[in-house]
């Protein structure tokens, strides 16, 4: 039987968060990762991962105070699920995602959402495999789709209308990021030395609160990158992946 544990106050500091395991460079996004959990975790956040060292985990919180230009009312979101390498095919994303639902049940919550893409982009769940489980489209943005399990007839979430957008007026290549994922921190100081070596104008723009997050021009889990003010993708760069994209 798999061992789970949920990440609380008395034992994050001890407990790896799964994503960057035993990679010293991105020890500062893990401390940060770390840091912003523990501020969620009066607002009902989750972060849940088997007791075992690889990358297995699901993430969610209610809809009001997720990081996510998504408006809702009484549902949960759910920020990733991630089950990686060899413990993939072993059933532990179908207990991860059932724990997920049964918890919103028993919270009392009307349903619980993810955001999925139409065709497989980075860091985004698989639509068939949340479809398998009731999930549906309730809401759509280019190729960025908005699922949610229904539990009773409440209004469906939607995506903020600033969301919609997807444009900004800043021409210049701009980052929006946010503590979410640990990965960030360590490609964001990257980014910035490699265009400070390269006389290129990278625009940062940090979301640090819920304010910031709800009212992101485009569709947004922890990364989002325009250039010449039209959101391009949500792939977390880095210098090489960046001169690729800009050659």
């Amino acid at each position: 039987m798999n061992e789970y544990i949920n990440l609380d106050l008395e034992n994050i500091d001890k407990e790896h968060i799964c994503c960057a395991i035993g990679d010293p460079k991105h020890q500062m996004g893990v401390d940060n990762k770390k840091e912003w959990i523990k501020s969620k975790l009066k607002d009902g956040h989750v972060f849940r991962k088997l007791n075992a060292r690889g990358k297995i985990f699901i993430e969610y919180e209610p809809i009001e105070t997720a990081w996510v230009p998504v408006n809702g009312k009484n549902y949960e979101y759910i920020y990733c699920l991630w089950v990686a390498g060899s413990f993939k095919g072993k059933g532990i994303g179908k207990e991860l995602l059932e724990y997920a639902i049964n918890d919103s049940k028993e919270k009392g919550k009307s349903g619980i959402c993810t955001l999925v893409s139409k065709k497989k982009k980075p860091f985004l769940g698989e639509k068939k495999f949340f479809e398998h489980y009731g999930f549906k489209v309730v809401d759509t943005i280019q190729d960025y789709e908005l699922l949610a399990l229904q539990f009773d007839y409440n209004e469906t979430p939607k995506f903020n209308d600033s969301a919609r957008l997807m444009k900004i007026v800043n021409q210049d290549f701009t980052i929006y990021y946010s503590p979410e994922c640990p990965y960030v921190e360590y490609e964001v100081n990257e980014l910035t030395e490699y265009a400070k070596e390269n006389n290129i104008n990278i625009n940062f723009i940090k979301i640090d609160s819920l304010e910031k997050a709800k009212n992101a021009p485009c569709i947004f889990n922890n990364w989002a990158n325009f250039y010449k003010g039209e959101f391009i993708s949500n792939t977390i760069l880095n210098a090489n992946s960046f001169k690729k994209l800009i050659d």
